[in-house]
């Protein structure tokens, strides 16, 4: 099972905002800079928080994002969901009806979904399930304390107030 990079850079930065956000804004570009990600790539992972009603989007000379809600509130799978889509992971095309294999069968043969399908959409509801159950604030309270500081650090140097 494969994501996109987007998740891995959606949940750091919610990661960063509970370290670092508080109530002001964080501009996404000193967020690009902070993991050196493409600034235009990351506006589009941010946009999509944003839409999905995990970050608030500031404009202004001040502005930038932060969390929208408590990150006790925000999963690991919203992040996912909202930067990848509510679609499956696994499709079906049902090529068991196709071709030289399904001459000859009866229709009662196709009524159910086939195992493969069956065995991937439950193996997607476990994953969907306990990504669900792992939140931003637990992740972040299992982060090593030094990774804290030396990320609030690099903030403070990109913002000019270290």
């Amino acid at each position: 099972m494969r994501t996109s990079e987007g998740v891995e850079w959606g949940l750091h930065c919610c990661l960063t905002l509970v370290w670092v956000g508080g109530t002001e804004p964080v501009p996404s570009a000193r967020l690009a800079a902070l993991f050196e990600l493409s600034p235009t790539y990351l506006n589009k992972v941010l946009q999509r928080l944003v839409r999905a009603g995990l970050l608030t989007s500031v404009s202004g000379p001040r502005g930038g994002v932060r969390l929208a809600r408590a990150p006790e509130r925000i999963t690991v799978m919203d992040v996912v969901a909202a930067v990848e889509g509510p679609d499956p992971l696994f499709s079906c095309a049902e090529i068991r009806q196709r071709g030289a294999s399904a001459e000859g069968a009866a229709a009662h043969e196709f009524a159910r979904p086939c195992g493969i399908a069956t065995a991937m959409r439950r193996a997607e509801l476990a994953w969907r399930r306990e990504l669900a159950r792992q939140t931003v604030a637990e992740l972040a309270a299992a982060t090593p304390t030094a990774s804290v500081t030396r990320l609030r650090a690099a903030h403070a140097r990109l913002a000019g107030t270290a």
